[in-house]
């Protein structure tokens, strides 16, 4: 499938300010970028700029006090899920056997505070026969127990705050499911992306868990098609992959979010 994503963000500037993007699509194995386009207006100076060991792209750019400014992305993605049998996933390999690189979706985050849900998380899906079914059984039960609340939480809000509130937006369902996981042992990333037939149209968040050397994607909000995805990044959390980082004053003035599928190509990536 391909799809058309955008994204416009506006600012107002009072102090001179550092802003860190991260709103270009990822390009992988499974998803190609065929066009893309960055538009800064009124023009300035920015960087691209990548971590060690991440395919992530991040914008870099100082923006000057009393400025107003826009910044303009738009991608022809080419995304190809990778479609695999029921029964390879119903598979649960060895600890000990994990990639190396897997490993770091093991362990507690900022915002997946998975050692205070072992408890919770044994009690409620530990008898599950699989990993398969553990993250499904975690992924149904959110959506059925945790309510969907526009701005209801903050960059601070933790997978423990959601639990007690039972409330939160499409991050914060994001990081319940990663921390229940990570708590019964199984790997769980945050996935940031652009979602197709969003309702109201943003960003959205979902989390994906290692499976028998797959990542496979689940979204408790049960607002996107997961098939419909076009993926900006993988992390531990939402801190390490903010849409924005910013260091200053400002005021955002206007968002748009956009994606829309435009054609269905199998032989794409043969």
């Amino acid at each position: 499938m391909i799809f058309n994503v955008s994204s416009t963000l506006s600012y107002d500037v009072f102090s001179k300010t550092t802003f860190i993007f991260n709103i270009q699509a990822l390009q992988s194995d499974s998803q190609l970028i065929m066009e893309e386009s960055l538009v800064i207006s009124p023009e300035m100076a920015f960087e691209e700029f990548t971590l060690n060991n991440s395919d992530t792209r991040f914008i870099k750019m100082e923006v000057p006090e009393d400025v107003s400014f826009t910044i303009r992305y738009r991608a022809k993605v080419a995304v190809n899920p990778i479609q695999i049998e029921e029964n390879e996933l119903l598979k649960t390999s060895s600890l000990i056997n994990l990639d190396h690189e897997v490993l770091p979706f093991l362990v507690p985050s900022r915002h997946c505070e998975s050692d205070k849900l072992t408890e919770f998380a044994l009690a409620t899906f530990g008898n599950l026969l699989n990993d398969y079914s553990k993250a499904r059984a975690i992924n149904d039960w959110i959506f059925t127990n945790i309510k969907y609340i526009t701005a209801s939480t903050n960059a601070s809000t933790s997978a423990t705050d959601t639990l007690q509130n039972k409330s939160g937006v499409c991050k914060d369902f994001a990081h319940l499911g990663i921390a229940l996981c990570r708590a019964l042992d199984i790997p769980a990333r945050y996935f940031t992306g652009y979602a197709a037939a969003l309702n109201p149209p943003d960003f959205h968040a979902c989390f994906e868990v290692y499976i028998n050397g797959h990542w496979i994607v689940f979204d408790p909000t049960n607002l996107a098609n997961t098939d419909a995805l076009v993926k900006i990044a993988n992390a531990k959390d939402a801190s390490e992959v903010p849409v924005l980082s910013f260091f200053g004053e400002i005021n955002c003035t206007y968002m748009e979010v956009e994606c829309h599928p435009i054609l269905s190509d199998s032989e794409l990536f043969d």
